[in-house]
């Protein structure tokens, strides 16, 4: 006989879903035990949070949903950041809680609170799972969870829905599918078409929702073909291959890439927003050009955030405009004459190079992306190095650069590390970290023992919450509560079963990268740079 908790795991199933990360408690036992028989291998963490970004990290590398499993009360209460990341990183993650039943809340209050209540203003949805409507609550979940931009959908199952049997009947395939939009005809389309129709300098400014469309191809094409630069924000890099003339990199965080592209962004006379969610964008990026500045946005969802204005608006997915808009334009039309968008890159490329001292955080970038693998996934903490890494480091493809740029969060990079390559198995991956977001996730490096997979961890380490340290200093504040003692890295790497070695040279960076790649177990390089060595980098 069928139980509610057997429906649930088997229409994540139905939906690609192959793996579920969680902490266990009593009130998911059955949820567990399903998932466990319908497919889904069940991955023990240290931390809830630390499980949400091990889904994440699978997303990006299969496309299906992200799972995660709580039981009620801290567990539900742990997840809580990671779920606020993927409603503001826009990521699919079905989020499982156990609770007590509804007759037993009334009299019994250990562990319990309205998860619901906790969760609604940081999900699309938040079902209450009932027998004999259990198919139609999976089938709604995920398509909300993966319809216009994707999100967490958080699904509360009483013990009693998870346990009883049911006769309730239900289809073991997931029937819901994406909708590709085309712009529709009016007054914004031909405003569109007539813009770029007549533009010499015309730039293209992509992001995460082009990303989840998988709209690369696309924007490829469409770039080489007239000759259009592209601006990316990070979720966006790799939509052009970013070692391609025309690819500016990403942007959002750094001044000092803000100098060199919002100055050519504002010389343009047709600016396309292409699934570009300003979500990821420090305040500069508020306004960054005029109320009647040139700008066709091509998005899924209504926009409603008020950070810039513009002059069309097509809600559509971003490959058929682009089809549209090559009817009215000639390939040979020129583009950029006199060449500033290739001068730009020039310079992005000088104000972003290796430290002349021979070390510091952009030598390392640089060496390891000169050593590793041109499919290397790379994650990225929140921190200093994350905005320079953002800049140096070059993707071929969309996804090849993980972390929370909207919510930046810390404690993301070496989970989503991990989830990626349990996944995929095949691109290498590097989590970049500083040494205080390592150590809010230390825990998770026996979860990397225990799966027994080559995950390599960089961390920069100056023994400073450097990146706001800077800003007590920009703002002339006193040095408080931002430095912190030397953790001895490579000797914990080790106590975890894993290959630790401190690393304070390119030479030794580089024969430590290539040997960690032949690895089956993970390495941590613990890269020793200077206090302050961000100043002025970025």
């Amino acid at each position: 006989m069928t139980t509610g908790a057997d429906i649930i795991a088997g229409k994540l199933h139905a939906a690609g879903c192959r793996h579920a990360f969680g902490i266990p408690g009593g009130e998911v036992l059955a949820l567990m035990q399903s998932l466990d028989q319908a497919g889904l291998k069940f991955v023990l963490v240290k931390h809830e949070n630390a499980g949400g970004f091990m889904a994440e990290g699978g997303w990006h590398a299969d496309g299906a949903p992200g799972v995660l499993l709580a039981t009620l009360g801290p567990g539900a209460a742990n997840a809580v950041n990671v779920v606020a990341n993927a409603w503001q990183d826009r990521v699919p993650l079905i989020f499982l809680t156990g609770c007590v039943d509804q007759g037993e809340a009334e009299s019994y209050t250990h562990q319990v609170f309205d998860h619901q209540q906790l969760l609604r203003p940081i999900v699309k949805a938040s079902f209450s799972a009932r027998l004999d409507a259990l198919d139609v609550m999976m089938e709604k979940a995920l398509a909300i969870a993966l319809d216009g931009q994707p999100g967490p959908v958080h699904i509360d199952v009483p013990i009693k829905v998870a346990e009883s049997e049911t006769a309730e009947a239900w289809s073991d395939a997931f029937r819901c599918a994406p909708v590709t939009t085309a712009p529709a005809a009016g007054a914004d389309l031909d405003m569109a078409l007539k813009l770029f129709a007549r533009a010499e300098r015309p730039i293209a400014l992509a992001g995460v929702d082009a990303v989840n469309e998988g709209a690369s191809a696309a924007i490829t094409e469409f770039c080489r073909k007239f000759n259009v630069p592209l601006v990316t924000s990070y979720k966006g890099k790799g939509l052009l291959d970013e070692n391609l003339p025309l690819a500016l990199g990403g942007a959002g965080l750094s001044p000092k890439a803000d100098n060199h592209l919002l100055p050519l962004i504002n010389r343009s006379d047709c600016i396309l927003l292409l699934g570009y969610d300003p979500i990821e964008m420090r305040i500069n990026w508020r306004g960054p050009w005029g109320q009647d500045a040139p700008v066709i946005d091509v998005t899924p969802v209504l926009r409603t955030h008020g950070m810039h204005a513009v002059s069309a608006t097509l809600r559509s997915a971003v490959k058929p405009v682009l089809e549209r808009l090559g009817e009215v334009r000639d390939p040979a039309m020129p583009s950029w004459a006199s060449g500033e968008p290739g001068s730009t890159r020039a310079d992005l490329d000088a104000a972003f190079a290796p430290e002349l001292s021979g070390w510091g955080p952009g030598t390392v970038f640089h060496t390891l992306r000169a050593i590793l693998p041109a499919d290397t996934v790379a994650t990225a903490d929140s921190g200093a190095h994350r905005i320079l890494v953002s800049q140096i480091w070059r993707c071929p493809m969309p996804r090849r650069m993980l972390q929370s740029s909207a919510l930046c969060t810390m404690g993301c990079a070496v989970p989503l590390a991990m989830g990626h390559r349990l996944v995929d198995h095949q691109s290498p991956v590097i989590a970049f970290v500083g040494d205080a977001g390592l150590e809010m996730c230390l825990g998770e490096l026996s979860t990397l023992r225990d799966l027994n997979i080559p995950v390599i961890i960089c961390v920069l380490v100056d023994t400073s919450l450097s990146l706001i340290e800077l800003k007590q200093r920009s703002s002339q504040r006193p040095n408080v509560g931002v430095d912190f003692g030397e953790t001895d890295f490579p000797a914990v790497a080790q106590a975890y079963g894993g290959h630790g070695v401190w690393v304070e040279d390119a030479e030794t960076l580089s024969s430590q990268a290539e040997a960690a790649l032949g690895r089956d177990g993970f390495t941590l390089l613990a890269c020793r740079i200077e206090r302050r060595a961000y100043d002025g980098a970025f």
